[in-house]
């Protein structure tokens, strides 16, 4: 039995297609929330119930501490994407957007109990959209996408050359 796992022509499509829309979707959240100047992350913080509320609290209770995670969640977003879809530094962009979707979940977790806000898109129980971005990403992080294609791959071949 070998370590190394054959991947086919559609797997490679495929994860390299996921790499991209998420590099995508990233991306375009970090560019809106960087060009519009009302949007602040106090209204998804002050919503938090579970075991990061204390967090949450502290954080929008601090207008500099505030600021200070906007400009991080901002330009982390950019960042993430911008590796996905370039595929530079792809496994740690995964594994940051991975950190960064685990935290929104843990923020505002969609548990029985838990007295949300009128949702702004679908009804969840304990699965959201974060949590399967997150899950998406950490698959991302494992496969092979990034010495498949991309700058990463680019730099690899250069330095094997």
């Amino acid at each position: 039995m070998t370590d190394r796992m054959e991947v086919s022509k559609w797997q490679t499509g495929l994860l390299l297609t996921l790499r991209f829309l998420m590099g995508w979707h990233l991306l375009y959240e970090g560019i809106f929330k960087l060009i519009n100047p009302e949007w602040s992350s106090v209204a998804f913080l002050a919503q938090s119930q579970w075991v990061l509320s204390g967090i949450a609290d502290w954080i929008v209770s601090n207008q500099g501490v505030l600021n200070v995670v906007d400009l991080l969640n901002t330009w982390g977003l950019i960042a993430i994407g911008l590796g996905l879809i370039l595929g530079l530094f792809t496994r740690t962009a995964a594994l940051a957007g991975t950190c960064l979707l685990v935290l929104y979940y843990l923020f505002n977790p969609p548990f029985i109990g838990l007295n949300m806000s009128v949702p702004l898109e679908g009804n969840y129980l304990i699965v959201n959209k974060n949590l399967i971005e997150a899950i998406a990403m950490l698959l991302i992080a494992v496969s092979p996408s990034a010495r498949l294609f991309g700058l990463d791959y680019l730099i690899a071949n250069k330095k094997g050359k």
